[in-house]
């Protein structure tokens, strides 16, 4: 069996007593950083001294198989340096290997700084996603940014103290000056923080200078403001497109506001009464996008 384990993401003091119980016992570790570990288990005062196997981003996918195939047989303890491994940390590939060989995979939950940061952000937790790290280039981080201009769920972002700044800056840019921003940093930590406001003022607070482990959590869009009619335009024009009739009138219904049963059913019956629904068939005479 294949046992993920989280562990502290700063404060020692979160260890679960699951997880000290399985590493008193366990005979063999898959870890980020061995020394990390070494240093976990000598301050948790754990005597035992489980064999050691590297697991980083640079040898997983070469490690994954042998991996597996000694879970088969006995329990594989699978750590990171900090939090639950395979969220933004090695473990992915190996868990991937091991239910395509059909073995056994749990976990022992623990810590998240994601799950932590979406609580005291102050922003909605009802739906939200994970983004992991924004690109290193400005130039990709404004295009990932672009896409998501829409998105309507909270967004959790890892992110560096040295590029806080510049993220924050594209953030104004591609999201809006205005757009509701937390910044986390040293969570569970002696020096926790969190900075919350339009992402321009915290580009600004940010420019000083930023220490620590940071996550940033960003507000979802508002849902478009349009009414029936031009909700209609829009899926007919996604139809036009190629997309599926049901499938325009759920994207446009996710982004409106609007009902997506209402928007299926007046664009089916559009469609039906031979109004425009292609660019050959007249598409301007639809009423505007807004």
């Amino acid at each position: 069996m294949i046992i993920l384990a989280a562990t502290p993401i700063g404060n020692l003091g979160d260890v679960s007593r699951r997880l000290i119980e399985v590493l008193e016992a366990c005979t063999v570790i898959a870890a980020e950083d061995t020394r990390v570990t070494i240093k976990l288990l000598r301050a948790l005062d754990i005597e035992n001294r489980p064999q050691l196997i590297a697991l980083h981003d640079h040898n997983e996918r070469e490690k994954a198989a042998e991996l597996v195939e000694l879970a088969r047989d006995g329990d594989l303890v699978v750590m990171s340096d900090a939090g639950m491994p395979t969220v933004s940390d090695p473990g992915f590939h190996l868990v991937a290997a091991a239910v395509d060989a059909g073995v056994t995979v749990t976990a022992i939950p623990g810590p998240s700084a994601v799950i932590m940061a979406l609580a005291i952000s102050g922003l909605p937790t009802d739906r939200f996603t994970f983004e992991g790290f924004l690109p290193r280039k400005q130039g990709e981080r404004l295009q990932q940014l672009g896409a998501l201009v829409r998105e309507q769920r909270t967004m959790v972002f890892f992110e560096s103290p040295n590029r806080i700044a510049a993220s924050l800056a594209d953030v104004a840019s591609a999201l809006g000056a205005d757009r509701r921003v937390a910044v986390c940093r040293e969570l569970t930590k002696m020096f926790e923080e969190v900075k919350r406001g339009p992402a321009a003022e915290l580009a600004v607070w940010a420019d000083a200078g930023v220490k620590g482990e940071i996550v940033m959590v960003i507000a979802g869009a508002e849902p478009l403001e349009i009414d029936l009619a031009t909700g209609v335009a829009q899926v007919l024009q996604m139809v036009a497109d190629g997309a599926r009739l049901k499938d325009a009138a759920t994207e446009i219904a996710d982004n409106s506001g609007l009902g997506k049963r209402d928007l299926y059913e007046a664009a089916l019956a559009a469609r039906g009464s031979g109004r425009p629904t292609s660019a050959a068939e007249g598409f301007a005479a639809l009423p505007p996008l807004g």
